[in-house]
């Protein structure tokens, strides 16, 4: 049974390889510093991913500025505050059921409460928080969890010592809980970073050739960019390069959050142990 369970992990790695494989051949031929760093030209059949790139950080820096304090504070609350019965089941019970909700259907809400309703229009604000919908489950159960794996006997030796509630979650619980919240939030992030149905209805431009100029501007992503240059325009077959090179970066993207989280969770697993 571990041959076999040893077999299908090295299976899973060898079709992640493959696929990694297959795209960065179909689209090595376009990635240099120019397909990096230069907007795209002529119907997107030429140039490069630059505004693409930027506004797929900026949505991701205005997703996480507003899902990790109001999930660090959500977690925080259930796990600390929250006298454990049916309110708090019934509200993990919701969490669990908005991380399954399907991204297009953020979509459809983002545009009618943030686009229309809030008047936002589309733009990187009213696709920050649609994204930031999306990541709140991650960024909620991944703080609860965190706190509550913590022995209560920190709780109580705090306390004892004459700390406030407040002191004991601020100075005691919030550092040794840090490295599994910062990784949560990277993860949720390399996860916004790749959808496409949320941006889609509230900020992703078709083309826009110049980067935004305030959070109430479009924005061109990348993994919309891939969807369009991959399904339409005026030379296919010329763009399907261009399709494979944004692809690989958009992977690469996603794999740099990864090791980040685990570079980051390490640090401050290093910082409490030296301490």
């Amino acid at each position: 049974m571990f041959a076999c369970f040893r077999m299908l992990s090295y299976g899973v790695a060898l079709l992640l390889f493959f696929i990694l494989g297959f795209i960065l051949v179909k689209g090595i031929g376009v990635i240099n510093w120019e397909f990096l760093t230069e907007a795209p030209t002529d119907g997107m059949t030429k140039g490069g991913i630059w505004p693409a790139i930027v506004g797929t950080f900026y949505l991701m820096i205005g997703s996480a500025l507003f899902s990790f304090p109001i999930g660090v504070m959500s977690g925080i609350y259930m796990n600390e505050y929250a006298p454990q019965g049916k309110l708090v089941a019934f509200i993990r019970m919701m969490t669990n059921n908005l991380a399954g909700i399907p991204s297009i259907v953020f979509g459809l809400f983002g545009m009618a409460f943030f686009v229309n309703y809030l008047s936002f229009g589309d733009s990187i604000l009213a696709g920050s928080f649609t994204l930031g919908l999306l990541a709140l489950p991650i960024v909620i159960r991944t703080t609860e969890e965190a706190f509550k794996d913590i022995p209560d006997s920190y709780r109580e030796g705090s306390l004892a010592l004459g700390a406030t509630k407040a002191q004991t979650i601020w100075k005691v619980l919030l550092p040794m809980a840090m490295p599994r919240i910062i990784t949560g939030l990277i993860l949720s992030l390399g996860r916004v970073s790749g959808e496409t149905a949320p941006i889609l209805f509230t900020c992703a431009a078709y083309f826009l050739p110049k980067l935004p100029e305030s959070v109430f501007d479009q924005c061109m992503a990348l993994p919309y960019h891939l969807y369009v240059v991959a399904t339409s325009g005026t030379d296919i077959e010329a763009q399907l390069p261009i399709a494979y090179g944004t692809a690989f970066v958009l992977i690469m993207l996603v794999l740099i959050m990864n090791l980040t989280a685990n570079a980051v969770r390490k640090f401050f697993e290093n910082k409490l142990k030296s301490k």
